[in-house]
């Protein structure tokens, strides 16, 4: 048998096989796993019986078990591993997952048995994810004649093909470009950042330079620390341009196509738009809402930017210089020291990532009493470490997977998957992992990490949190199956806790010394918090604005022309660039996921900046308020509507202010 196809040994009922693993078992085990998963999919339509949760919800519940488990290790490869060999296999497979997906969900007998259970006596959580199937049947245009079907199911696969794309062309920007720096060339960076740089240049064949690879992770300190203003420049300009250079890998009449379809396919179902159809079962149910947020965010940092750029400037003048898109970072550091007396480069000796594991680690046991152990299992690569999880009683709650640095291969970006997701029907205990692109220190050298590392290290996090916390009885609402507003929730309140004095006290310990942080360093922390939120919230924003805007048009628009168009309406300062521009915005053109929905991380953040006031006011690591946190939110799932279960939690409603507080920004009256 495919070793893919086996089933999965060890610990905890079993870990995914991902030692040794050859990158030609993937296509014959998907197109196995494939067609078990439609014969048991047929067996739930042809069922003899009535229609019964039992017999139909439960045994959807039940189909494909080994596709997903299949899937876990193609998916990791895909991420993690990427190849020039692996993308023909993919652009294989993805239409055929698309049609395996939409010929289960196209199915009118299925359709039918799924909304007569609908009409039986049913809880809360059994109603719950009998609205999550009947919502796969509808998107697949279950309701429509045959020919909208099939039409449907043709923008599905060729959208799996463009996604696809799309992302193999991101990636070869990613690897393809980099900066290389000579001795001379090195001014204002960190040794903690040259020896990173040192490392990427040695993988890369180059011992005697130093790399800049073209990930954020490295081009965003780089502009915040290098005095060499045209190498600040260049590194910008190879960062922005990712998909964009007129070539094989251009994105740009990718997403021409992408938007055609989504707007065809949206047009088929019903909806005005895709941004419609996307935003219908989020917490903010309707476009309005959201650019409603969007547009009282942008006034306020607007605003808050607007001063920012005049202390900028006031420092750049000495230099000679006007501010333009690669001096903000570098003159934000700059301020910070001048007028905040903060030097990050001073926190970020402290942030030893192998001790902000440990931080993070202790601060769940402390709020939720769980216990972290490492366990030895089968990994892909050395990098790779994994902790099993325990409950306070000492029962298992699942296992932790960490990859924390860069290679080439890996797709940009931070990210969790869940390899195996809760299964209360099934018994099976969450398997999660964090992704990240951190640079790693040569040997015998700590990796430290700067402010945004080490928040996007609590960020990833608390998704993984998230994850491991579901306790609910159907698969398909367990975990981080939430609305897409919601789901950052989790994440973004788990960064409040890096900033907590008794964490910064016991971990945020010096690369040298192994002193702590004084408290006058901390404190000026605090007082430093918000010197860029304009400019951060705005960079935001504008990737917010774009992607919903655009998927509120009823014609495909022109990418670049569309950026401008849109940017100017809304007043962008021209020195603020959109944090992901079009050409490399994976989060909305790799896959359906966030598309017409990245502004659900200000909608989250809404949410967590009122969450973030009541920790302050209980503390952080109040047993009962996480407790509270843990039943009402974390452990549910999507098995409870999040903005009732965020009701009960707060006992009211979020509203903005409380966001625009958390961001320094003016709270004006109405």
């Amino acid at each position: 048998m495919n070793p893919l196809l086996e089933d999965w040994t060890g610990p905890l009922g079993g870990v995914p096989p991902l030692a040794n693993v050859d990158i030609a078992w993937f296509e014959p085990a998907m197109k196995a796993a494939m067609q078990e998963k439609r014969k048991e999919a047929q067996a739930v339509r042809d069922c003899p019986d009535a229609p019964t949760f039992a017999n139909t919800l439960e045994a959807l519940e039940r189909i494909g078990r080994r596709l997903s488990r299949v899937r876990v290790v193609y998916d990791l490869w895909d991420h993690n591993f990427a190849t020039p060999e692996l993308s023909p296999i993919r652009q294989a497979l993805e239409p055929l997952l698309s049609k395996l997906h939409d010929d289960i969900y196209q199915d009118g007998t299925l359709y039918a048995r799924v909304q007569a259970v609908a009409e039986q006596p049913l809880d809360e959580e059994q109603r719950r994810l009998v609205a999550y199937h009947l919502r796969n049947f509808e998107r697949a245009g279950a309701h429509l004649d045959a020919a909208g079907r099939e039409r449907i199911a043709a923008i599905n696969q060729r959208l799996s093909v463009l996604y696809t794309t799309f992302s193999d062309n991101l990636l070869a920007d990613e690897d393809g470009y980099v900066t290389w720096l000579e001795a001379h060339q090195l001014g204002g960076l960190s040794d903690a950042f040259l020896d990173a740089a040192k490392e990427a240049a040695q993988t890369r064949g180059k011992p005697d330079l130093w790399a800049i690879p073209n990930t954020r992770s490295s081009v965003e300190p780089f502009l915040q620390m290098s005095t060499e203003r045209d190498l600040r420049e260049a590194v910008w300009r190879t960062f922005y341009s990712r998909g964009d250079h007129y070539d094989a890998h251009d994105t740009k009449p990718l997403i021409v196509e992408i938007q055609a379809l989504r707007i065809e396919r949206a047009g088929l179902l019903g909806y005005p738009t895709h941004a419609h159809l996307r935003i219908a079962p989020a917490m903010a149910k309707e476009p309005e809402r959201a650019r409603a947020l969007l547009e009282d965010v942008w006034k306020a940092a607007k605003r808050k930017f607007a001063s920012e750029l005049e202390a900028l400037q006031a420092l750049a003048d000495a230099d000679g210089i006007t501010i333009d898109r690669w001096d903000v970072r570098y003159y934000a550091e700059i301020d910070r020291k001048a007028n905040h007396d903060f030097d990050p480069s001073a926190l970020a000796a402290h942030f030893q990532l192998s001790k902000l594991v440990e931080a993070m680690f202790w601060a769940a046991t402390r709020m939720f009493g769980w216990t972290f152990t490492p366990i030895d299992v089968p990994v892909p690569h050395p990098d790779f470490r994994v902790w099993r999880v325990d409950q306070a009683d000492g029962s298992p709650k699942g296992l932790f997977y960490f990859d924390p640095f860069a290679r080439q291969g890996k797709r940009s970006g931070a990210w969790m998957t869940a390899y195996r997701v809760q299964d209360g029907l099934g018994g099976a205990l969450p398997i999660v992992s964090n992704n990240c692109n951190f640079l790693k220190a040569p040997g015998g050298v700590p990796t430290t990490l700067s402010l945004d590392e080490a928040e996007t290290l609590f960020h990833e996090f608390g998704h993984a949190m998230h994850g491991l916390a579901s306790d609910v009885r159907y698969k398909s609402i367990a975990g981080t199956s939430v609305p897409r507003d919601f789901v950052e929730f989790p994440s973004q309140l788990n960064e409040h806790w890096l900033f907590t004095p008794e964490l910064l006290e016991r971990f945020a310990l010096h690369r040298v010394t192994g002193a702590p942080p004084d408290r006058a360093l901390i404190d000026r922390l605090e007082t430093a918090a918000n010197a860029d939120s304009g400019f951060m919230t705005l960079e935001f924003l504008a990737s917010a604005v774009i992607d919903l805007e655009m998927h509120l048009r009823d014609e495909p628009v022109d990418p670049a022309a569309f950026e401008d168009e849109i940017l100017d309406a809304w007043g962008l300062p021209r020195e603020v660039v959109m944090r992901h521009r079009t050409p490399q915005f994976s989060h909305v053109f790799s896959g359906e996921a966030y598309s017409a929905g990245y502004y659900s991380y200000l909608w989250a953040d809404m949410l967590v900046a009122d969450a973030a006031e009541h920790f302050h006011e209980h503390g952080f690591y109040d047993r009962e308020q996480a407790g509270r946190l843990m039943d009402l939110l974390l452990s549910r799932g999507d098995s409870v509507d999040p903005a009732e279960a965020y009701r009960t939690f707060r006992g009211r409603d979020p509203n903005v202010d409380a966001l625009l507080r958390d961001r320094g920004f003016d709270v004006l009256p109405g």
